[in-house]
């Protein structure tokens, strides 16, 4: 038996529903214990209370696949144990974040990553805990979905939803794997293998073969059309619950699988779609932290931070509430974090490359800390360190959300997607399919709204670092600008855009370090490779 269907089989006892603690209008209280012969004669009874019992349970774990901890394999000590954990793990893994600001970084968490060490190799665990959470979300659809069949759901709207949940989650965790275990589509990876395709949960199912990557794709894309139209025949469009799965939640993910499959079109269209329910970026007020205290002693609120509190960010698209929200990621760049153990600050910091880019009238210069902040006083044992010079303030926070006590400092909400991205995707995709103006006037809106206070709009004509660049890599610079930090983009980005980390030329890297694209694709890992006869290595 393979890995695949090894950790499929312990992921759940077959008839032991999912349970959720997510506040919307699918939360129901499902029983403890029932089996699947129950679960589809009380589906098939057309008794709509009964069924919202049966599935609503299930449903409402599907959102939260994306807001995990645990399902990785990893400690809870370790930056592995969270989806969270390991965004950030990929985004240390670039060019433009810089973790801490001495050498001996091999007390910090996340220095392996950073010094670009192995986390590629078949026998490594760091790998393996992106297989395991892949696979994960792919699990938990798949084990709804058995129940879900069309002659099932037929006209019930309630169960269209469901499945249109389901499917969006499976898609979302194949997605997943493809982006980390195989080559970008379009830099040689649609001539290679991508995934084995499991579209039902059963343990005793033969173990199967890689299917081509083209297939795989196609696969993902085939969940995510079927989704959509099943969300529009339920009537579930653009929800005001950003913890729903919805329309623009699919459609986002649509827009980012037709960019790194070249699907131009698709890409610009379900981008176009989201951005007509979406159209109000951050303010200036909004975005990143502010003092309101001293230099000597800084007052970040997260209150008024849009990255750390949903109310204050339109953009949000899939996020999740203080109490729900997962805190790790936070913890990981926050500079004003708790101190934990006083070993050291796993600062994160801007490459001065990537700064000096930023336009001076462009506010987003203020997300980071030019000058050194200086000491700083951490709780809960006021450890006094010191924080150096490019530390982002972009996730500052010396307080917990609604608490005037540092130790709650960590406490905010979270979000997955965002508008901004969404503006980003479309211009990308403008500028491959040869739109230049097109591009450029969608760049122009993120430029405009990024604008000081009192300053002239800027636009891709008078941003100073843009003069002489294509379209395309007008695009690229606006995107590791404006997601810097956030999802490990940067890290599957360079993957897509054929970039290789080179920092040779940075003044404040800790790590000089380089590191090919080819080396960006994680090899299926061993246990999968021991366990199923027919899997073949990358």
């Amino acid at each position: 038996m393979s890995i695949t269907k090894k950790y499929i089989t312990g992921l759940a006892v077959s008839g032991l529903l999912l349970f959720s603690g997510c506040a919307d209008k699918l939360e129901v209280e499902p029983p403890q214990n029932i089996t699947d012969k129950q679960i589809a004669e009380l589906l098939a009874s057309g008794d709509d209370a009964k069924i919202r019992i049966v599935m609503g349970g299930m449903a409402n774990a599907m959102p939260l696949l994306f807001n995990n901890v645990g399902a990785t394999g990893a400690g809870s000590a370790d930056m592995y144990y969270s989806n969270q954990g390991l965004d950030v793990n990929r985004s240390i893994e670039g060019n433009d974040i810089i973790l801490g600001d001495q050498e001996g970084l091999n007390v910090l968490s996340g220095a392996v990553e950073y010094q670009l060490g192995d986390f590629i190799a078949a026998a490594n665990t760091k790998n393996f805990a992106y297989w395991k959470y892949g696979w994960y979300c792919i699990t938990a659809a798949n084990q709804m979905l058995n129940y879900l069949p069309d002659e099932t759901i037929a006209g019930n709207n309630f169960l269209k939803e469901c499945k249109a949940r389901g499917l969006f989650a499976r898609a979302y965790g194949y997605n997943y794997l493809m982006e980390n275990y195989q080559n970008a589509f379009l830099q040689g990876g649609n001539t290679k293998l991508g995934l084995p395709l499991y579209d039902r949960f059963q343990p005793t199912q033969p173990n199967k073969a890689r299917s081509s990557s083209v297939e795989t794709y196609a696969f993902i894309k085939n969940d995510l059309n079927r989704a959509i139209a099943l969300f529009k025949e339920a009537g579930v469009g653009y929800t005001a619950d950003l913890t729903d799965i919805d329309l623009a939640v699919a459609n986002f993910l649509l827009a980012r699988i037709s960019l790194w499959t070249g699907d131009w079109a698709t890409a610009i269209s379900a981008s176009s779609e989201i951005l007509a329910k979406y159209p109000t970026l951050l303010s200036q007020d909004q975005y990143g932290g502010k003092n309101t205290g001293t230099a000597t002693d800084p007052i970040y609120r997260p209150e008024t931070n849009g990255f750390l509190n949903n109310a204050q960010n339109p953009e949000v698209i899939l996020g999740f509430a203080l109490g729900i929200a997962n805190p790790y990621f936070l913890a990981y760049m926050n500079p004003f974090g708790k101190d934990n153990g006083g070993v050291g600050r796993a600062y994160k910091r801007i490459d001065n490359r990537l700064y000096e880019k930023i336009a001076p009238d462009d506010f987003r210069q203020d997300a980071f800390s030019l000058p050194a902040i200086g000491n700083y006083s951490y709780p809960p044992n006021n450890t006094v360190a010191f924080i150096p010079s490019y530390t982002n303030l972009k996730f500052a926070a010396t307080h917990g959300l609604n608490s005037t006590n540092k130790i709650d400092v960590g406490a905010s909400t979270a979000y997955y997607m965002r508008t901004s991205e969404v503006l980003l995707m479309k211009a990308e995709a403008e500028a491959q399919s040869g739109a230049d103006a097109a591009a450029k006037a969608t760049l122009d809106k993120l430029l405009a709204a990024r604008t000081r206070k009192g300053a002239t709009p800027l636009t891709t004509a008078t941003y100073p670092s843009m003069q002489g660049l294509t379209t395309l890599q007008m695009v690229q610079l606006q995107t590791r600008i404006e997601m810097w930090g956030e999802g490990g983009r940067e890290f599957y980005n360079n993957k897509r855009w054929n970039i290789p980390v080179d920092r040779t030329s940075s003044a404040n890297h800790v790590t000089k370090a380089s590191y090919p694209v080819s080396s960006m694709t994680l090899q299926i890992p061993e246990d999968e490779i021991l366990y199923n006869p027919l899997a073949v290595q990358n």
